[in-house]
C-alpha cells in the first residue's frame, strides 16, 4: 500500500489565481490529473489532497468527481487546528498557508503507509513517479528519498522559479537551499532566499521539486520540529513558513536519517506564471500524440 500526498493549498500568488484548477489537457484535464494517472499505473493505492477548506467543494466537483472513481481519494485541510492555543493568537491575521512542512503534518491522521509527496501544480512525468514507487517498495529503515531533477530541466520560460538546490555526496543529500532560479544569457543563476547573494550553478545541478518519499515515522519528526519552529519564530509567525528543506536538514543532522537522492532526467512542466499555460498545453498535446497518455485520461 502506497499513498500519494498532494499539496494543493497554495494560493498561486505569482500565477494570479488557483492554478491547480486550470485545464491544460486535451480533454480539459488539470496537471494533477496526469500525476494521479501516472501514480495509479505505477502502484499507488490512495490519494490524499491537502487543500484549503474553502476550496473543498471546488475540488470535489472537479478533480474529485474524476479521480474518486479510479483510486481511493481523501481530503484534509491545511488549517491552524494543529497549532497549540498559545500560538493561535499570533496567527489570527495570517492569510497564506503555513508552509509545506505544515501541510504534510496536517495529513498525519490520514497517511499510515509509505508515501510520496508532490505539488498539485507540477507535472512530474511517468518515469519519475515510477522511480518513486520503486523506492517506496524497498525503502530501508532510517532512510527517506527525493527524486531530484536537473535544474536545466525545471526552468520556466517565463521567469524565476523557486527550487531546492541540493548538495549531494554518494547519492545522499547533504544540504538543500531554497533559491529563486532563472536562466540569464545562457547561465543559470540561483538567488538563495535567505541572503542577497547570487550563485551561478551548473545545468545538471540536482534540485528538489517536492517529489519526496517518506515512511509514516516522518510525521513524528515533523510534529516535534513544528513546536520548536513555533517557539523560535513566535515574533514573526504572520510571515515565516514552516518549510520542508529545514526539516530535511534536521533529519540529517539531528535524527540520524539519510535522504537518498534518486536522480532523473525527466523534464518538469508547470504553470508558475499565466504565460506558462499555453506551453504546457502544447507539451501535453505532443505527449498524447506520441501515445504516452490517452486523449481522455479518465474515459472508461
Amino acid at each position: 500500500m502506497k499513498t500519494l500526498l498532494i499539496l494543493a493549498a497554495g494560493m498561486g500568488s505569482r500565477y494570479g489565481g488557483l492554478k491547480q484548477m486550470e485545464p491544460v489537457g486535451p480533454s480539459e484535464e488539470f496537471i494533477i490529473d496526469y500525476s494521479i494517472y501516472d501514480a495509479k499505473r505505477v502502484g499507488f493505492t490512495k490519494v490524499v489532497f491537502v487543500i484549503k477548506e474553502e476550496n473543498y467543494q471546488m475540488f470535489k466537483d472537479t478533480i474529485g468527481k474524476r479521480v474518486e472513481q479510479n483510486i481511493k481519494t481523501e481530503y484534509i485541510f491545511q488549517d491552524m487546528k494543529m497549532v497549540p492555543s498559545k500560538y493561535q493568537e499570533l496567527l489570527k491575521d495570517r492569510k497564506k498557508p503555513l508552509g509545506t512542512a505544515h501541510a504534510i503534518l496536517c495529513a498525519k491522521d490520514k497517511v499510515k503507509d509509505p508515501f510520496a509527496v508532490i505539488n498539485a501544480d507540477d507535472f512530474y512525468g511517468y518515469q519519475a513517479l515510477k522511480d518513486a514507487s520503486n523506492y517506496l517498495d524497498k525503502m530501508e529503515e532510517n532512510h527517506y528519498g527525493m527524486i531530484a531533477y536537473q535544474v536545466e530541466n525545471t526552468l520556466s520560460p517565463t521567469g524565476a522559479c523557486t527550487r531546492g538546490v541540493c548538495t549531494c555526496k554518494n547519492n545522499k543529500l547533504e544540504q538543500i537551499m531554497e533559491c529563486k532560479v532563472e536562466k540569464i544569457e545562457n547561465k543559470i543563476i540561483a538567488y538563495p532566499l535567505d541572503s542577497k547573494d547570487k550563485i551561478m550553478i551548473p545545468e545538471k545541478t540536482p534540485v528538489s521539486m517536492n517529489l519526496l518519499l517518506f515512511s509514516p515515522d516522518f510525521f513524528s519528526i515533523l510534529e516535534k520540529e513544528f513546536y520548536i519552529f513555533l517557539e523560535e519564530n513566535k515574533k514573526n509567525l504572520e510571515k515565516i513558513e514552516y518549510q520542508i528543506p529545514s526539516v530535511l536538514d534536521k533529519c540529517i543532522k539531528k535524527e540520524n536519517k539519510q535522504i537518498d537522492i534518486i536522480t532523473t532526467t525527466a523534464k518538469w512542466y508547470g504553470v508558475t506564471y499565466k504565460e506558462d499555460k499555453e506551453f504546457v498545453k502544447k507539451v501535453l498535446r505532443e505527449l498524447v500524440r506520441k501515445k504516452e497518455y490517452p486523449h481522455n485520461l479518465w474515459k472508461k
